[in-house]
């Protein structure tokens, strides 16, 4: 896809996808997929953190009926909201039953909207099909390296068909299952952003190439996000890229594909403009089990409903009890 391309009227309205859509449309990310199928020597997921702003955490996690109520809130709170998306905090595909609800009921419910994914592509394949059946019109593909010697440095094991794989083995199945999805979603027609996490020392010098072999593949657009060093993961002692570093690797990616240069590390439960902070887009209260209602006439304990727990679901109180979070759940096994 062409720069002509990028600013076709879809893409007009996506915030990620165009620098002049972001001043006047907001997003909002859909926490559905608390699991995750790899793990990256750079993340740390958190899944009850009221006070990072870094993608990979939440506030918590919501089921598809949930999101469809926050995302009808929300709405009414936000009528220029033109995109739904489901950005983590772990991978949508890990597991998609979650993920395929939340977009049937966005799309039955919400048909204005544009759709929106982030994967890291590894369980993404088989479900293109009903990605284009739902209308599904963007994704972003989190590929961080093309290059096996330098895939192991950044890829700790992969979780596939209840296998788990490491090293060689596990980099070599991701690269050609991220490389397959890529090819089957430009040729449904839906337009494809490339993140890659520039580690320095890692991968930035591998850039370059990266961003040729994406394009040759047909990637629309290429996101370059500065490493954000993780207390307590393997790359926690690696200092993120200078400013002077991410223009010049941006500069040589943007002879293969174009740049995105306004990305705010979304959190996956952000809501807004791209420029509100991300502690304006949590999720309304959900009642924790300790404070849900006693039993009801069926003897099954009920639910606080989602709409009377929060006089302001869209912009809840600060600090409201969560505290800093915890690592979320390991690997789901798909």
């Amino acid at each position: 896809m062409t720069l002509v391309a990028l600013a076709s009227a879809a893409c007009a309205r996506h915030p990620c996808f165009s620098p002049h859509a972001s001043r006047g449309h907001g997003r909002i990310h859909l926490a559905v997929a608390p699991d995750c199928n790899i793990q990256c020597r750079y993340c740390d997921r958190r899944l009850d953190c009221p006070n990072e702003s870094r993608p990979g955490v939440a506030s918590r996690v919501l089921t598809p009926m949930q999101a469809l109520e926050h995302l009808s809130l929300a709405r009414q709170a936000r009528p220029w909201l033109s995109v739904a998306g489901i950005a983590g905090p772990g991978d949508p595909f890990c597991e998609p039953e979650s993920t395929l609800r939340t977009l049937e009921l966005v799309r039955a419910s919400h048909p204005d909207l544009l759709l929106c994914l982030s994967s890291n592509g590894l369980g993404l394949l088989e479900h293109i099909p009903r990605l284009l059946d739902l209308g599904v019109g963007f994704m972003t593909l989190t590929i961080n390296a093309i290059d096996a010697k330098v895939g192991k440095e950044i890829y700790a094991w992969i979780s596939h068909q209840g296998l788990r794989l490491t090293g060689g083995a596990a980099f070599e199945l991701l690269r050609e299952r991220q490389l397959a999805a890529l090819v089957a979603l430009k040729a449904g027609g839906v337009t494809v952003k490339i993140n890659t996490v520039v580690a320095p020392g890692v991968n930035d010098r591998h850039v370059p190439e990266l961003a040729r072999q994406m394009a040759a593949l047909g990637a629309d657009l290429m996101n370059l996000i500065p490493l954000i060093p993780l207390p307590g993961t393997a790359l926690a002692r690696v200092r993120p890229p200078s400013r002077e570093l991410m223009e010049d690797l941006r500069r040589s990616a943007a002879r293969f594909l174009p740049q995105m240069r306004h990305c705010r590390r979304c959190r996956a439960d952000a809501v807004g403009l791209l420029d509100e902070t991300s502690a304006d887009g949590y999720p309304p209260r959900i009642a924790p089990p300790s404070s849900r209602r006693g039993p009801s006439r069926r003897g099954k304990p009920e639910e606080e409903p989602l709409n009377n727990v929060a006089a302001d679901p869209i912009h809840p109180p600060p600090g409201d009890g969560l505290g800093q979070g915890r690592p979320g759940p390991g690997e789901c096994g798909r």
